[in-house]
C-alpha cells in the first residue's frame, strides 16, 4: 500500500508541477493579465462587492442545427435535427478568508435523422462544491464535493439494428470527497491538489452491475477508492470575441493499478455572434481504466473523445 501511495504522490509531482510552472509562466504574461475571463460554457467566479456574502446566477444555452435533402445524387439523410442545451448555475460565498463555491452544469442534446432515428449525442449531470479557508491571497487549504452522472440511458448501437444498454442515470454515477490545496497564481486559473481523496463508483442500473462494468464486483452497485486527486481549471478570453473554458481531472487509485490515471478533460471555446448569438466549439476525453467496453471484444479500456460545433442562443440569467 506504501508503494502504490508513492506511485500515486510521485505521479502528482510529476504530471502537476509542471503544468503549474508552464500555465504560471503564461499567465504572467501582460496580455494574459490584461484579459477578462466571461461566463462560458462553465460559469466564472465573479468577483463579490465587500459588502455582499453571496453571488447567484446562471447561464442557459439552446444550441440547433437542420438539415434536409430531396433527390440528392451525392447521397445522405433526407432529414436531420439536432438540439443541445446547457443549463449552469452558481452561487458563491465569500466573507473574510472563508469561501463556498458551489456550481451545477446540466447538458443534453438529441439528435434525430432519418435512417438512425433520434439518439441522444449529449448528456451530462455536473454538481461541484468547495469550501476554501485562505492561507495566503493566493492559496486555500479546500474540500471538495463533485457529484457526476447523466440523465438518461446510454446505448451502442450494432450494424444489425440492434442497441446494448451501456449507461443509465447513476450507472455509473461518481461521489467524490477531497482534501487539499487550492492554488491561484493567475486570475481565472484554479489548481487544486489532493493526496486524500475517496471515490464511490455508482452503478444502480441492475443488469449493468451483474456484468461487472465501470469496475464494481458483478452484482455489487457501489465502489470505493482511496487515491490522489488534482483538478485544474483555467477561464480565460482569447480575445475580444472568442473565450475559452477548460477543466482537467486527475484521479490515482492507490490501492490497484496508481500509474493508469483516470483522465476527464472539458474545453470549450465560444466565440460570440451578438449579444444573444453564440457560436461554440467543445472537446471532451475521457478515461478511466474501469470503463471496459471497448475494443475487438468490448473489453479493453481506451481513451474517449467527443467534440461538438453548434451555433444558438445564449442567455445569462
Amino acid at each position: 500500500m506504501r508503494t502504490n501511495y508513492s506511485k500515486g504522490i510521485s505521479f502528482l509531482i510529476t504530471v502537476i508541477v509542471p503544468v503549474v510552472m508552464c500555465m504560471n509562466s503564461y499567465g504572467q504574461d501582460q496580455s494574459v493579465k490584461d484579459m477578462s475571463a466571461s461566463a462560458t460554457k462553465e460559469i466564472k467566479k465573479e468577483k463579490i462587492d465587500s459588502g455582499k456574502t453571496w453571488k447567484t446566477g446562471g447561464l442557459f444555452n439552446l444550441n440547433f442545427g437542420q438539415g434536409s435533402q430531396s433527390n440528392w445524387a451525392a447521397g445522405g439523410d433526407d432529414f436531420s435535427l439536432s438540439i443541445a442545451s446547457y443549463l449552469g448555475l452558481y452561487a458563491f460565498y465569500k466573507k473574510d478568508k472563508y469561501s463556498w463555491d458551489n456550481t451545477l452544469d446540466l447538458n443534453y442534446g438529441m439528435i434525430n435523422t432519418t435512417s438512425l432515428g433520434t439518439r441522444k449525442n449529449d448528456d451530462r449531470i455536473d454538481l461541484l462544491s468547495k469550501v476554501g479557508y485562505a492561507l495566503s491571497p493566493k492559496l486555500d487549504v479546500a474540500a471538495l464535493f463533485n457529484f457526476h452522472s447523466q440523465f438518461s440511458k446510454g446505448y451502442k448501437y450494432n450494424n444489425d439494428g440492434t442497441k446494448d444498454l451501456l449507461s443509465d442515470f447513476l450507472a455509473p454515477g461518481y461521489v467524490l470527497l477531497s482534501l487539499g490545496l487550492d492554488y491561484k497564481p493567475v486570475k481565472g486559473l484554479s489548481i487544486f491538489v489532493s493526496p486524500l481523496t475517496s471515490r464511490w463508483t455508482i452503478v444502480k442500473n441492475d443488469s449493468l452491475s451483474a456484468k461487472g462494468l465501470y469496475g464494481v464486483t458483478p452484482g455489487k452497485k457501489i465502489r470505493n477508492e482511496i487515491g490522489a486527486f488534482a483538478s485544474i481549471s483555467y477561464i480565460t478570453d482569447v480575445n475580444k470575441t472568442i473565450s475559452y473554458n477548460g477543466r482537467l481531472d486527475l484521479f490515482s487509485n492507490y490501492g490497484h493499478n496508481p500509474q493508469n490515471v483516470d483522465i476527464m478533460m472539458n474545453n470549450m471555446f465560444v466565440a460570440k455572434v451578438s449579444k444573444i448569438l453564440t457560436a461554440s466549439l467543445g472537446l471532451n476525453l475521457i478515461y478511466d481504466d474501469d470503463v471496459k467496453l471497448f475494443g475487438p471484444n468490448h473489453d479493453s479500456p481506451a481513451l474517449q473523445f467527443k467534440s461538438l460545433i453548434a451555433v444558438g442562443l445564449s442567455i445569462k440569467l
